[in-house]
């Protein structure tokens, strides 16, 4: 892979920071919601977004 430019650095950790906010939300709204669609639909959203934490987060390893 080749080096990653400091503003291309930049954007992946801001893409990061973002990624994680969002699984943090949806977890909460998961958590929160009384209805069992509602609940399963918002843990499909917080596992996509963790998953695409964690490819992001491999390119930085």
């Amino acid at each position: 892979m080749p080096n990653l430019t400091a503003k291309e650095l930049t954007a992946i950790e801001d893409q990061l920071s973002l990624e994680q906010l969002l699984v943090k939300k949806y977890r909460m709204y998961s958590r929160a919601c009384t209805d069992p669609q509602i609940k399963t639909k918002c843990e499909q959203i917080a596992a996509r977004h963790q998953t695409h934490y964690d490819k992001l987060l491999a390119h930085l390893n």
